[in-house]
């Protein structure tokens, strides 16, 4: 038996991927295995937890947990931003001060401790050392320990793919160490792909960790315990994961249909810094896997996780429908100034499509090796709109190549284009280390950490962080074109839950 488990803190609003693929090629190599959602199940504990509040928003939060949950489970609470809103921003509360630890802070996308970093290594091993004094610590002994004890238990695989889960996933590694010392242990996902891939990399978690899996891990894991890979037949197995529990309104069925990007190029990107190579799965395979994991699991939306839609799956999935609503991340390709086809893909149930333009400015998108012209973004977003297809276009300011000018060029364009944008993602540029934009500028640490991904930076043309920020709060965010766009997004779940709003564009 191998148990395979999702530590907090991730957004709670679908089941965790990459664990449902391992699940299904374990079992369909003849392996027993089990899934265990611990993000979903550890934040609900925290949120049942009997709370002493001593302010009105607390009380009130409390007060009304329970129907908020409920609220965000159900069509009805995506009827009005407002009202989500409020739970959304109650739900963050009561989970604030579930944690005595002033400490610690916990929300329902985060998690922070202001002692300890999930970037250093002595941080992460210090938490496994003692891992009674991570909040999730009761829920671990409730709810994953039982299922490790089991003497059938021979492995367990924690994913971890985003830092929100780094301290807690090393937590529950120190209990499972101190449990069951004999217990091989395998660390995967996309955070340990990102160490892993690191040129300076060298393990410094030989004494906890049995294995350290990067990319995807089906042929690793099964080669670790002796089966063959079944090649066309590991279609993702949910259902350890099916009920929803978790905070949307219906079970959300997140599909990968590759790994790597088949673009790139981007030279801020951090899959090129990384050298991931990008494997598609066959378009017909990942097309009838869908249409399987739609019959079995009805659920009310299906989220491509791809980091770009290749053309071959947006034309198939065009021709040949799965039948329930779907959104992913598109580039912007001549395919989509088909009107023809835009419509056929919104036909096909595409609610939204996430699309990453990065800047309005043509010689930033030229130097950031986007492949993307304005002209042709404008077309799109058009076509798009009249099709009826949202569109959540990410935008990154401060990049090497660009000045003020640009990123005033930037807003120029987004407020052009508003009514084609039916909602925004504002990043500023962080450094990726190795990367090739790094080139002759200064560099120097952005924050401490041997484990860091990022460096700081002296900007070449003096659009520094503090100057970009000032833009985006006093400028960019206010524009009476721009502010309504952005000010619908929804809070904390963002893109997971935008197609839920998608009427608000009506």
């Amino acid at each position: 038996m191998i148990l395979l488990v999702n530590p907090p803190v991730s957004k709670p609003s679908e089941p965790p991927a990459g664990l449902a693929r391992l699940a299904g090629a374990l079992r369909h190599s003849g392996l027993d295995c089990r899934v265990i959602d611990a993000n979903i199940g550890g934040l609900q504990y925290l949120l049942n937890r009997s709370i002493e509040a001593d302010d009105t928003w607390t009380q009130r939060a409390i007060k009304h947990r329970d129907r908020h949950i409920r609220f965000l489970q159900k069509s009805a609470g995506y009827d009005s931003l407002d009202r989500y809103k409020r739970a959304v921003a109650d739900l963050g509360r009561v989970l604030e001060k579930a944690v005595s630890d002033d400490r610690v802070r916990v929300g329902l996308a985060n998690y922070q401790e202001y002692e300890l970093s999930p970037v250093r290594t002595q941080d992460l091993l210090k938490v496994a050392a003692s891992p009674e004094n991570n909040p999730f610590y009761p829920y671990y002994l409730e709810n994953v320990l039982p299922a490790v004890l089991d003497p059938a238990v021979k492995a367990v695989g924690i994913s971890l793919g985003f830092l929100s889960q780094a301290l807690c996933g090393f937590a529950l590694i120190g209990l499972l160490k101190k449990a069951r010392p004999d217990l091989t242990i395998l660390l995967g996902g996309g955070l340990i792909t990102s160490w892993i891939r690191r040129p300076d990399w060298q393990n410094p978690f030989t004494d906890l960790v049995d294995h350290l899996v990067a990319g995807p891990g089906e042929r690793t894991l099964l080669k670790l315990l002796g089966r063959e890979y079944p090649p066309g037949n590991d279609m993702p197995d949910y259902r350890d994961l099916e009920e929803n529990r978790y905070f949307s309104p219906g079970f959300i069925l997140p599909y990968s249909a590759s790994s790597g990007c088949y673009w790139h190029r981007c030279s801020f990107c951090p899959e090129r810094a990384e050298q991931n190579p990008w494997k598609p799965l066959p378009v017909m395979q990942a097309v009838s896997e869908l249409k399987k994991l739609v019959d079995l699991h009805k659920p009310v939306l299906v989220h491509l996780l791809d980091n770009a839609l290749q053309s071959a799956l947006l034309k198939a999935l065009s021709e040949k429908p799965i039948d329930t609503p779907w959104y992913g991340f598109a580039r912007f390709t001549r395919q989509l100034e088909d009107p023809a086809f835009c419509r056929r893909l919104k036909d096909s149930g595409c609610r939204m499509l996430k699309l990453g333009l990065e800047s309005g400015d043509q010689s930033v998108l030229n130097a950031l090796e986007k492949g993307t012209g304005l002209a042709m973004a404008a077309k799109i977003l058009d076509n798009l709109k009249q099709a009826g297809i949202a569109t959540y276009v990410y935008l990154l300011f401060g990049t090497p190549a660009e000045d003020e000018r640009a990123a005033e060029e930037t807003l120029a364009f987004i407020a052009g284009h508003s009514e084609t944008i039916g909602f925004l993602n504002l990043a500023i540029f962080n450094l990726p280390l190795n990367s090739p934009d790094s080139e002759g500028i200064a560099t120097r640490d952005f924050y401490t950490g041997d484990l860091r991904f990022y460096q700081d930076f002296e900007h070449p043309k003096g659009w520094d962080r503090a100057r970009v920020r000032r833009f985006l709060e006093k400028r960019f965010k206010k524009h009476p074109r721009i502010a309504p766009i952005v000010k619908r997004d929804p809070p904390i779940f963002t893109s997971n839950h935008a197609p839920f709003f998608t009427s608000l564009l009506d």
